[in-house]
């Protein structure tokens, strides 16, 4: 939409949230509340997106660094939303088309939504479009009063609202479209005839919207049949109520296209993440940040992956931890493993219960079964890993590698001291230190000699006996 230009209003303070944190960079569903909004705007490929700051603004910019194309007013002091949308004047001035008006703290608003305010708002030709609801309590937001006609004559706020007025069930959303020019001029003419004179001595926005019925200015509204994702966030409870909310979408979303949750009021699935066909999700797992999962996979009870990719037909078994990992198709992990950043797993490997990777590839039907850390390492194909087997990657100063060829048997209980190479097909006894590279075909023992002592525990037990006599006789 090349005449469409986008104004996110984000300067409030956010009080109630009690933060020292931006009220618009607290958390939903992995995403901060403005990133929410912002993805929403992507889809309507918009000319221009402003977003308007004031309080925290240092840190809403510094979180929003990986937006090159959004820009920024500041709105100091913040006066109104009336007075915040023209802050937005030095950007779109002389610019022609419509001003989309949202809000930062509104999360769940669908592109859908906006593009159907934007379009009515054209077919009309009108001056401002006005995205409205009805609520059983309208209590707190402001109301749509209209004439005799029907048609929006003003807003009125809750708070100057009369006893009548506070009876109306339509509300007013704040989310406007509104023409940068009309018949009476430009948008931000409009905007400087504002006064205060209402009960918080501001400059409101929703004013607007009588002047121009006062104008003959047209003004349409379009209503929501259901108010949901008009909702905003003021406080942590709002916060986790639209959490909640948003959850409730997704999991639904993601049944719907063939994923099987056994437990859907304990799944936790963030925005970004992506679940494929005829994968079943146990009960209280969590899907974080950009995971990707593939078809047919089976994610069990208590597990949490976070910016983790996983091929089709992955069975990961329960309270497994997996972070910014890749696991290859048909590989099995854990109960309870981790696999830390940076760890690749081949297909039809195999990880199993308490192993650790970090940094760490494991190629294809390679096994590590029980109770391993295996860091900065490389290890190949066909090999297994034995139990209580340690990469000792760190040497107080610096980390170094472990590279482990194919097919190689490492016995259980073994130390691997970095940087070492176990070359192809090599064996490496049980309970071996190895500080040095073991050849191919090799078979590597770095133990201390047994040594045997005949009868040394049986007189060691009789000479207990008598000393504990001995004692009984005093």
């Amino acid at each position: 939409m090349t005449d469409l230009h986008v104004v996110i209003l984000a300067a409030g303070k956010g009080t109630r949230m009690k933060s020292a944190l931006p009220k618009v960079l607290h958390q939903l569903a992995g995403r901060s509340l403005i990133e929410h909004v912002l993805t929403t705007v992507d889809q309507l490929r918009a000319s221009s997106t402003v977003l308007v700051v004031g309080h925290g603004a240092d840190d809403v910019k510094a979180a929003l660094g990986h937006r090159p194309n959004l820009q920024y007013v500041t709105q100091s002091p913040q006066l109104g939303t009336g007075h915040a949308l023209l802050q937005a004047e030095p950007v779109l001035q002389g610019k022609k088309g419509v001003v989309l008006v949202l809000y930062a703290d509104v999360p769940l608003l669908q592109a859908g939504t906006l593009q159907r305010l934007v379009e009515t708002h054209r077919g009309a030709k009108a001056t401002a479009t006005v995205l409205t609801a009805e609520l059983a309590d309208p209590y707190g937001y402001g109301r749509i009063v209209r004439n005799t006609k029907g048609q929006i004559e003003r807003i009125v706020e809750e708070r100057d609202a009369s006893a009548a007025q506070r009876e109306i069930r339509e509300i007013n959303s704040g989310i406007y479209t509104l023409a940068l020019r009309d018949s009476g001029g430009a948008l931000f003419d409009h905007l400087h005839q504002l006064a205060t004179d209402n009960s918080q001595g501001e400059y409101y926005l929703t004013d607007l919207i009588a002047m121009y019925r006062q104008q003959n200015l047209g003004v349409e509204t379009v209503c929501l049949d259901s108010a949901e994702e008009l909702r905003g966030v003021n406080n942590r409870i709002d916060l986790a109520d639209l959490s909640l909310t948003f959850r409730q979408r997704t999991n639904r979303s993601l049944m719907v296209s063939g994923v099987t949750l056994v437990d859907p009021a304990t799944t936790y699935v963030d925005a970004g993440v992506k679940v494929g066909a005829d994968t079943v999700i146990g009960p209280g797992v969590q899907l974080q940040g950009k995971t990707v999962i593939g078809t047919g996979c089976q994610i069990h009870a208590g597990c949490r992956l976070t910016d983790a990719v996983l091929g089709n037909s992955v069975v990961v078994l329960d309270r497994c931890v997996i972070v910014e990992s890749t696991v290859g198709e048909g590989a099995t992990l854990g109960p309870m493993a981790h696999i830390r950043p940076a760890s690749v797993i081949g297909p039809a490997a195999r990880v199993g219960n308490f192993v650790e990777l970090k940094k760490t590839t494991l190629g294809r039907g390679s096994k590590a079964n029980h109770l391993a850390y295996l860091g900065d390492a490389t290890i190949g194909e066909g090999v297994n890993i034995g139990a209580g087997t340690i990469t000792c990657n760190y040497d107080g100063q610096k980390k170094h590698k472990t590279v482990i060829e194919d097919d190689v048997f490492i016995g259980s209980d073994s130390q691997l001291i970095a940087p070492v190479t176990i070359g192809k097909g090599a064996y490496v006894g049980a309970g071996s230190s190895i500080a040095a590279d073991v050849p191919a075909g090799s078979l590597a023992i770095g133990r201390g000699q047994q040594v045997i002592k005949p009868d040394w525990a049986t007189k060691r037990r009789a000479a207990r006996a008598a000393e504990n006599v001995a004692k009984g006789d005093r």
